[in-house]
């Protein structure tokens, strides 16, 4: 049995407090990572809108995996490793290489988070009527501020100075992506996360192929040939610059909101509207990949978060809001407005592991 599977007493309790959705995975250097199980499922149990099959979350190398593991908690780094820990500071101030050295150095099957596991796990939270609130105003949610969490800082909720993170995992339940103790904390609000799998380039909306960002060896540097364009007409995945690809233009100009698109108009544009605002173009009807993966919304109500992109140069993701965003920050929240070597204090990161 690989270590990473030690059954050790930690692994053991925690398995049985939580029914088996929550379990402890070890790395290269022996650090624990507390892990919520997410069961493979089929898209069209979900919305008819978004195709049928195995959604891509669940498929790495044409292998088809029956579940995958997301980090419990927001990253934390010990030893130059990516841990998924209760109570700690989430680590913020980092790249996006760096996010991804840190999670893919722990050995064989760890990952950065990636965005089509992001995308499955908001996509399951919808379907099953509930999306989390978290730390959204200065240590509190925005919409019930009663909700809070214990800062990084010790200061009051809702105090506008200092620093308003908030420990990983010290939010009520109802911060967790199920609404309950065994959830995925801290996925709206405290610090926005990167995640792989994703980025614009001049406009474009570029993947990896099905969740092919999960497997720690493949390239996400700039000029790897892993990246693919979207298809419009089919939801195809083809090399970048082809004609007819999906891509993120301004609807009116620079500024305003954003559109799916498949030609620039507005090449240097940066826009933003709520991710279920996004609207296509005269005469394109988005393809269910592109609302598999979280980048169009399958519904035009209900979808909380907001949407933010730059169409210049290449930009990287983050997911999910900060304590600042308000009604901005959200399951659905995506913003792609920040170049590889972006450092932000309000941006962090999540480890992710298959098999």
């Amino acid at each position: 049995m690989p270590t990473i599977f030690i059954k050790d007493d930690l692994r053991a309790s925690v398995e049985a407090a939580s029914g088996g959705r929550v379990t402890v995975l070890y790395d290269d250097k022996g650090y624990p990572s507390f892990m919520h199980v997410f069961p493979r499922f089929n898209v069209q149990d979900i919305n008819a809108s978004l195709g049928t099959g195995t959604h891509e979350a669940f498929v790495v190398n044409g292998v088809e995996k029956s579940e995958i593991f997301i980090g419990q908690y927001l990253a934390s780094v010990r030893g130059s490793r990516a841990l998924s820990l209760p109570g700690m500071v989430p680590d913020r101030n980092l790249n996006f290489d760096s996010a991804l050295t840190y999670c893919k150095d722990k050995g064989p099957g760890w990952h950065l988070m990636t965005n089509a596991e992001w995308a499955a796990v908001a996509l399951w939270s919808w379907k099953n009527g509930f999306q989390p609130r978290g730390n959204t105003d200065y240590g509190r949610a925005y919409d019930l501020k009663y909700e809070s969490g214990r800062r990084i800082d010790k200061a009051a909720p809702g105090v506008t100075t200092g620093y308003p993170a908030t420990l990983t995992g010290s939010g009520p339940v109802s911060w967790r992506h199920d609404n309950s103790v065994s959830g995925i904390s801290d996925l709206v609000g405290n610090v926005w996360e990167w995640v792989g799998g994703l980025r614009l380039q001049n406009g474009e909306i570029q993947v990896l192929q099905n969740n092919n960002a999960a497997d720690n060896t493949k390239s996400q540097a700039d000029g790897s040939a892993e990246w693919k364009a979207v298809l419009l007409s089919d939801g195809s995945l083809v090399e970048p610059g082809t004609a007819g690809t999906a891509k993120y233009d301004g609807a009116t100009g620079t500024s305003g909101a954003p559109q799916l698109d498949d030609v620039l108009d507005y090449p240097a544009a940066s826009c933003s509207v709520s991710f279920q605002g996004l609207a296509a173009d005269s005469g394109i009807t988005p393809p269910g990949i592109l609302m598999r993966l979280l980048l169009f919304p399958h519904v035009t109500t209900g979808l909380i978060g907001g949407m933010y992109i730059n169409n210049s140069s290449e930009q990287l993701p983050f997911r999910g809001g900060n304590w600042y965003r308000g009604s901005g920050a959200g399951l659905f929240a995506l913003s792609l407005s920040s170049v590889r070597s972006g450092v932000h204090s309000a941006v962090g990161f999540r480890p992710a592991f298959v098999i």
